[in-house]
């Protein structure tokens, strides 16, 4: 008669184990996780930024070899940046489908504002080494060539723009002011106290910049100036301005001069 498993030797018993053991280890045996469609990398993406968990998120993304490379000191300093672009991102991510062409990826997102109907947006994402990420060939390759430098460039070149436009508000904020005031003009500080700058243009945090707005002759004339607090991290461009026009020059984080006459 065959013997029960039950009846079979100790020895046997252990034998039997250690197989059970090798096998499970086994590559052909393991339990594989299934690689990440284009719709879980975008859904993925979105929840860790929501999280606050940036590492990971840009992990997701053509960002990561602008990501990995940063020590520490590094990536505090562009925190605050990266909070500016979690904070814009929805708590509800609906996708509304996907599309792939071989390692081109197209995801739809609907995306609501105000009392708009939800239009969907497209996200476009490629796929590496056998896994989708974010974004598309070409940024990818400028990415991969920047390395870490990647966001402080990306930031410098936001904040020139963003300096150019708001000198642009102060030339706007010094002619309204004159009007107001018999044509005096005004300085910074009367400015931002008669509402028509904002207050943080006093500090640096928010605009990466020194400002400085200057009235002359008794508020015949004006002038206004900015610099990068953090040369090479927030700017690079020096920046002068008055009634004549803007002037911009790398100079090295120091301000630019009136331009002699």
């Amino acid at each position: 008669m065959r013997a029960s498993i039950s009846r079979l030797p100790f020895l046997a018993w252990v034998v039997i184990a250690g197989l059970l053991v090798c096998l499970g280890s086994s590559p052909l045996m393991a339990q594989q996780t299934p690689p990440r469609s284009p719709s879980d990398t975008v859904r993925d993406f979105y929840k860790s930024m929501r999280e606050r968990k940036f590492r990971e998120a840009f992990a997701l993304s053509i960002y990561k070899p602008a990501i990995d490379p940063l020590k520490p000191q590094e990536f505090d300093d562009l925190k605050p940046d990266f909070e500016k672009m979690a904070a814009v991102i929805p708590e509800q991510v609906d996708l509304s489908g996907e599309q792939i062409s071989g390692d081109v990826a197209t995801v739809f997102v609907k995306v609501k504002e105000g009392e708009a109907p939800e239009q969907p947006e497209p996200i476009i994402l490629i796929r590496e080494n056998g896994v989708w990420i974010i974004g598309d060939k070409e940024n990818a390759a400028i990415v991969k060539k920047a390395g870490k430098q990647f966001f402080f460039n990306a930031r410098i070149d936001t904040h020139h723009d963003e300096v150019q436009a708001m000198l642009v508000r102060i030339s706007l904020a010094e002619l309204l002011y004159s009007q107001q005031h018999a044509d005096v003009f005004a300085d910074l500080a009367t400015l931002i106290t008669a509402g028509l700058l904002p207050k943080d243009l006093e500090g640096v945090e928010s605009t990466g910049y020194r400002f400085h707005v200057n009235a002359f002759s008794g508020g015949k004339s004006w002038s206004a100036a900015a610099e990068p607090a953090q040369y090479g991290r927030s700017g690079r461009l020096s920046f002068y301005m008055d009634a004549t026009g803007v002037r911009s020059k790398d100079n090295g984080g120091k301000p630019l001069t009136p331009p002699k006459n």
